[in-house]
Order: structure tokens, then C-alpha cells, then sequence
């Protein structure tokens, strides 16, 4: 239930109650030897303050941008380290950060959306609601997901409020980073278990499909929110409903590919051929894109919870929550590599620039790595 407990206002009695109610967790399994090795090293090392929201680590042509819970807001050169810049956004932060390059967006406790143009403020506006999931740059627009399921949208540029769009909420909801994404020229948005295509110029619904079909006796059992990352291959979009289903949908058409009933509450990574998860027990799972079909399962990592993957070449890439991070074959799921970071959870999914990967913990490290 590690996850489950990431709630948000609403029912919340019933959250405490069922997230103190739950067995404990198993002892992790102990480390399996890993017989053919690959080479790796750690290339490079910063530091941002301590991370206690839903990091998203933006990656834009050769730069990490990450945040820290402070209000400090960094870009680092994904091959050396070397800082392009800092700032701090005079707030605390809770969501971010999202970035095109030259925009940078986060928001703030107090319910700011707060935007960096080459790490300058230019201009920050109140939200009118909570936040959780990063902002969307794309298109000299940026995009936000409340935790309502109000999607706004703003011009990048002078900060003028363009549109707003409204749907249900639900009585309580994840304090998780939701889907947001660009797919060509819609903007895809997680509606609870539905992915949503939205015009990016008006808001309007093009397509929803639902991913998952919520089950459970009380509300905390049935919340199936679409949690990131997800993968975009092609036309198709996967990604996770929150302890329901991975699914896989045609971004183009606006229908179904696939979906598998499984648990686990982290988002998803993948190839064109394979989508690699790791289920609530982290038992790790690669569904063949075009099917769904399994095509390895492993359980070398049961119990040490695993935060959301990421592809790196032949490799899928997991952290665990003592923060080592562990390089899987992504044919068949055999471990080929581990290396140590700070010993805190991880703050964000791995992220990916070239040939360098980024592991962001909650203490505030940032580990740079290069499989050799």
C-alpha cells in the first residue's frame, strides 16, 4: 500500500484507514549475482535541495532541468554536469518541473505557476488549484493538470490565461504526477482512469478512451488515475492506471489497443517492442507493445520498492528505494548492473540524454551515470 497512501483531500479517513490497515511488507528478496556483468561508472555528481513532490526531470537537447522543494530551480549539461543555471522561485515547489529548453515552469505551495525563461523569472500567475503534476511546455504554451481535472492553458510568453477546461473531479485523487503530454498537435490528458485528447488551442475533447475499469468496494480501491511517465512509441501511447491495468492506446485514432488487468502504482517505460513495469510486489513485467502479450516477468527485485523505469539502450533501468539503481537485459529481464547512490528513494523516474543517465533521490542527489 506504499503508494496507495499518496492521497489527496476528500475521504480521507477512509485512506488513513485503509493504508494502516494493510499487512506488512515482506523482506526484500536478497540480490540475485549477476552473471554476465555490463561495465558502468558514475560520471558525474550535483546536489538540489531535498525533493518531497512528484519530480519530473525535463530533457531538452543535451540538459537535465530539475527542481528541489526549496524553490531552487537547476539546469545541468547532461554530459558534464557543468550548471548552465539556478534560481529559486521564492516559493515552495510541488510540482515541475516542465520545460521546452528555454521555458521552465513550476508551481508553488502557494498556487503559483511560476515560469523561467533562461532561468529569469518572467512571470508567475495563481493556478486557482491544486497541483501535483508537472506543467507542460509545448508550443510557446504551458499547460496544467489540476488535481480537479482542470486542464489550463497559458501563453508562455506574457502569462494571459488562453482556456480552461472543466471536467468532473472525483472525491479523492492521487498526490502523484498524472498524464500530461504532447502527441503531434493534441494534448493528452489523464481524466481519471481515461486518457484524453484534447485541441491544445481551445481545449476541446477529441477522444477519450478508458484505460481501466476501477474496481473495489470503498474509493480508495477503486481509484485507477493514469499515472507518469508514460511511453510514446509511434502512434501509440502506454501507460499505467493507478493499481488497476497497463494499457496501450492508438493516439491517432483515439481507440484502445490493449489493456492487462495488473496491479502497481508507478508509471511506465519502453521500446517499440517491449513495455517494462514492475507491479505493486515490484515483480517486473515486459508486455510486448503491439499485443500486450508477456513476454518476461522477473522477481529478482521483489519488495524493494521500485520507482517507475526508464530504457537506456538494451537496458531497462529501475531505483529502489535505498537508491541503488539496477540495469536489467531488456530481452529477457536478467540484472547486468548495479551502482549506489545516496541510500534515499527516488525523487523521479530515471531520465535519459544521449548516452547519460540522471537519478535524482529525495535527498536531493543528483547521480549521473554511463553504462560502458
Amino acid at each position: 500500500m506504499r503508494a496507495a497512501c499518496r492521497l489527496l483531500a476528500g475521504a480521507l479517513a477512509l485512506a488513513l484507514a485503509a493504508c494502516s490497515s494493510g499487512p506488512d511488507r515482506p523482506k526484500p528478496k536478497p540480490f540475485e549475482a549477476i552473471a554476465a556483468p555490463i561495465a558502468g561508472k558514475q560520471v558525474w555528481s550535483q546536489r538540489i535541495g531535498s525533493i518531497d513532490f512528484p519530480l519530473a526531470v525535463a530533457v531538452r537537447e543535451g540538459v537535465f532541468t530539475v527542481a528541489g522543494s526549496d524553490g531552487t530551480v537547476a539546469a545541468f549539461q547532461a554530459d558534464t554536469g557543468r550548471e548552465v543555471w539556478r534560481a529559486s522561485v521564492d516559493g515552495r515547489i510541488v510540482a515541475g518541473v516542465g520545460s521546452d529548453g528555454r521555458f521552465a515552469a513550476v508551481v508553488t505551495r502557494e498556487g503559483e505557476l511560476v515560469v523561467l525563461d533562461g532561468g529569469k523569472l518572467l512571470w508567475r500567475k495563481p493556478v486557482g488549484t491544486k497541483v501535483v503534476t508537472a506543467p507542460l511546455v509545448a508550443g510557446e504554451r504551458i499547460f496544467v493538470l489540476g488535481v480537479d481535472r482542470r486542464v489550463i492553458a497559458w501563453d508562455a510568453l506574457d502569462g494571459r490565461k488562453l482556456w480552461q477546461q472543466q471536467r468532473p473531479g472525483e472525491p479523492l485523487t492521487l498526490a502523484q504526477g498524472g498524464v500530461l503530454a504532447a502527441f503531434k498537435n493534441t494534448l493528452l490528458v489523464g481524466q481519471g482512469p481515461r486518457l484524453a485528447g484534447l485541441d491544445p488551442l481551445n481545449g476541446s475533447v477529441r477522444w477519450e478512451v478508458p484505460v481501466a475499469s476501477p474496481r473495489g468496494t470503498n474509493e480508495v480501491e477503486r481509484l485507477a488515475d493514469l499515472v507518469a511517465p508514460l511511453l510514446r512509441q509511434g502512434d501509440s501511447v502506454c501507460v499505467r492506471a493507478f493499481q488497476s491495468a497497463v494499457g496501450c492506446v492508438n493516439a491517432e485514432r483515439g481507440n484502445l489497443q490493449w489493456s492487462k488487468n495488473v496491479g502497481g502504482t508507478e508509471g511506465i517505460a519502453g521500446t517499440e517492442q517491449v513495455v517494462i513495469g514492475a507491479d505493486a510486489s515490484d515483480r517486473i513485467t515486459a508486455w510486448r507493445t503491439a499485443s500486450g502479450e508477456v513476454a518476461w516477468s522477473s522477481e529478482s527485485l521483489l519488495y524493494r520498492n521500485l520507482g517507475a523505469p526508464q530504457v537506456a539502450g538494451p537496458t531497462a533501468v529501475f531505483v529502489d528505494g535505498e537508491g541503488t539503481v539496477h540495469w536489467l537485459s531488456l530481452d529477457k529481464g536478467e540484472p547486468l548492473l548495479r551502482l549506489t547512490t545516496d541510500g534515499s528513494a527516488p525523487a523521479a523516474a530515471p531520465a535519459v540524454s544521449g548516452t547519460t543517465l540522471l537519478v535524482t533521490t529525495r535527498n536531493g542527489g543528483l547521480y549521473a551515470f554511463r553504462p560502458e
